[in-house]
């Protein structure tokens, strides 16, 4: 079996929450650069400002920073139990999806009770998650 075939639906949220958080970084960090080089203060980085692509970037950066070590504990225990099966990977689709979504609703500044109800779907699939691993 090649290390492709080995990976799980779990592992491969690992990757895509990985890769997502690492490309809000370099967008982050592309948005910094010009907000200094028209002239904006480093200051500003940490003003809130719920208008500024700049702050819900960071917050969004922040939340997945906050969010990922429980995603990876999850996956963790469902990986050495070796728990697996079709509700497993729905779930693990179904936090993905709304992961990526809530990262979106921030950086667009659309609703953030939308954001919200992202966020308790999240909540509860990783509460889910934790359940079936350990038992």
């Amino acid at each position: 079996m090649t290390p492709i075939e080995q990976m799980t639906v779990p592992l491969w949220g690992l990757v895509i929450f990985m890769g997502w958080t690492i490309a809000l970084v370099a967008f982050l960090i592309i948005v910094r650069i010009r907000h200094l080089s028209t002239g904006g203060s480093p200051k500003d980085f940490g003003i809130p400002n719920d208008e500024s692509l700049l702050w819900r970037l960071f917050r969004v950066q922040s939340n997945l920073i906050e969010n990922l070590p429980l995603y990876m504990a999850v996956v963790f225990l469902i990986t050495v139990r070796g728990v697996s099966g079709i509700a497993i990977n729905l779930l693990i689709v179904a936090y993905i999806i709304s992961r990526l979504i809530h990262s979106i609703i921030h950086i667009a500044g659309i609703n953030p009770t939308f954001r919200v109800l992202s966020l308790a779907v999240q909540f509860a699939c990783l509460i889910t998650l934790t359940v079936m691993a350990i038992l």
